[in-house]
């Protein structure tokens, strides 16, 4: 009895997946289809940026920083532990790991957990209050009004906020190197003639593919939103859930495309 009821829970989880992984490929269609029609609410677009970029600055510092200064600490424990004296590769290590995999990735997730959730709430709250409903009747398209803006929000400053994470994640990385194993200058060094432009164009191109990733998700969720306060709730919880297993997902595809490209 049990092995069937996780068979059926599992059948059911993965078919809801399937289907929902079906009505975001429909939702970013749509928004493709809108996205270049007039009008354009250049005013729209600008607050969503602000909101969904500059307003998560704090939180991508918090995060960048300590996992600098974490990988710093840890890599350098462990070299030193391991061979005497490679404490110099410190620069390369926390440079290329924050770069082309920490920062992108836990940047995409923070931003998912906190603005992803909110873009969810938001709509599921107009969704379950009739308030798309009441677009329609003002011939106003909702996926034009509300998901493009976003779309385009989450598409263009997830790639600066990313290369902004790695810059405080680097610096955090400077501050434990220089005050536990070497020279400020030996981490720059060693920064400089391991990390290459490549390097930070593939973490800027994942940041434009995990953005997106994050306002389809939630856009599609706050859309999918019904009975009431509680499915707002639901709606919320499934899109930070469902961010954080596409952005995973996608980013070990990702890398092995930048890989084949030599990027």
């Amino acid at each position: 009895m049990k092995l069937k009821y996780w068979i059926e829970r599992f059948g059911g989880f993965l078919s809801f997946f399937i289907h929902d992984m079906g009505e975001m490929v429909f939702l970013t269609l749509r928004i493709h289809q809108w996205m270049f029609r007039k009008p354009f609410d250049g005013k729209l677009i600008l607050q969503q940026m602000v909101y969904i970029g500059f307003e998560s600055i704090p939180v991508a510092i918090n995060t960048a920083l300590f996992t600098g200064m974490v990988l710093a600490l840890q890599s350098g424990y462990t070299l030193e532990t391991k061979i005497k004296g490679v404490s110099q590769f410190i620069g390369s290590v926390v440079s290329i790991s924050m770069v082309r995999e920490l920062g992108p990735v836990l940047t995409a997730m923070v931003i998912a957990g906190r603005m992803g959730s909110a873009v969810a709430a938001e709509i599921g709250t107009m969704q379950v209050t009739e308030q798309i409903d009441a677009l329609y009747t003002l011939a106003a398209n909702p996926v034009k009004y509300l998901a493009v803006p976003r779309f385009l929000a989450f598409t263009f400053m997830m790639p600066l906020l990313i290369i902004f994470s790695d810059m405080v994640g680097w610096i955090g990385g400077l501050f434990i190197c220089s005050m536990k194993f070497t020279s400020s200058t030996v981490y720059i060094e060693s920064t400089r003639t391991s990390l290459e432009a490549g390097d930070i164009l593939g973490g800027a191109l994942k940041g434009m593919f995990f953005g997106a990733i994050i306002a389809i998700v939630a856009c599609r969720q706050g859309f999918a939103t019904t009975n009431g306060a509680e499915g707002v709730g639901r709606a919320t919880t499934n899109a930070v859930v469902f961010s954080f297993m596409l952005i995973l997902i996608s980013d070990y595809f990702l890398n092995a495309i930048l890989i084949a490209l030599h990027i």
